[in-house]
């Protein structure tokens, strides 16, 4: 082309073209896999997860610290599409009805201004050492150290015994076989007074003491209630002591 002007002019013409008309918004869409940021002053959601997280792991770290045994716990991932408002001052706490062992939940609040409440799904495991049955034993068997054995085992509540001393002198209500992890519930104190004895009666008062004696109507270890019948007709009751002493209230 040897016009030197036309060619000037074609050249605006396509310049022209490739520009948006005037007026015409831009395309202003974000990139593909590009996510906008939490309004209102929300941080991001993995940074306030984990700020949560870091509560509830040092709320189950305080909880647990005096409690026997070896204490392991988890806490659960939470769910990465909840979005929560920023909070300076979080609060761990026990939501009612949940212990601090096995699956249970903790609560999270936020004392802010329009706070907000949350539960956390907590993983707790507790292994203890327990007492254990040496060997099949009997019904209304009294325990003796050489009966007990140790067991180590994951616990989902408190209930096994841990020291001997709360076992031996103790009397089995069931039989129960080798192995067998003791729990309180299991055992009771022995009798110091059983149906039909003659026990001594003792009541103190002021300056003086009574004595006497009546038939026990019930089996009682010492420091529970015992009723004694004494003559042919009257029933008073009392506390159970040692070599078949009952004590009387005035």
């Amino acid at each position: 082309m040897r016009n030197p002007v036309l060619r000037v002019c074609l050249l605006l013409g396509l310049i022209a073209a490739a520009l948006p008309a005037k007026g015409a918004p831009a395309d202003t869409q974000p990139s593909a896999g590009l996510v906008a940021a939490p309004g209102n002053g929300s941080p991001p959601i993995a940074q306030m997860h984990a700020r949560i997280m870091n509560v509830v792991a040092g709320f189950v770290r305080q909880q647990t610290a005096s409690l026997p045994g070896k204490v392991s716990y988890q806490v659960d991932e939470m769910d990465q599409r909840l979005a929560l408002p920023a909070c300076a001052r979080l609060e761990a706490f026990l939501p009612a009805g949940s212990q601090m062992i096995g699956k249970t939940s903790v609560g999270v609040r936020c004392n802010d201004s329009g706070g907000w409440n949350i539960f956390v799904p907590v993983h707790i495991r507790i292994s203890l050492n327990l007492l254990a049955s040496a060997r099949q034993l009997p019904l209304g068997h009294t325990l003796q150290e050489q009966d007990l054995a140790s067991v180590t085992t994951e616990v989902t509540q408190l209930s096994g015994l841990t020291d001997p001393m709360q076992a031996v002198g103790k009397v089995l209500r069931y039989g129960i076989t080798a192995g067998q992890v003791l729990r309180k519930d299991m055992l009771r104190q022995p009798f110091s007074v059983t149906q039909g004895q003659i026990v001594q009666l003792i009541a103190h008062g002021s300056g003086f003491s009574i004595n006497s004696s009546g038939a026990a109507l019930n089996n009682a270890g010492e420091g529970q209630p015992v009723q004694v019948r004494v003559g042919s007709s009257r029933v008073i009751g009392g506390i159970a002591r040692a070599k078949g002493v009952v004590e009387i209230g005035l």
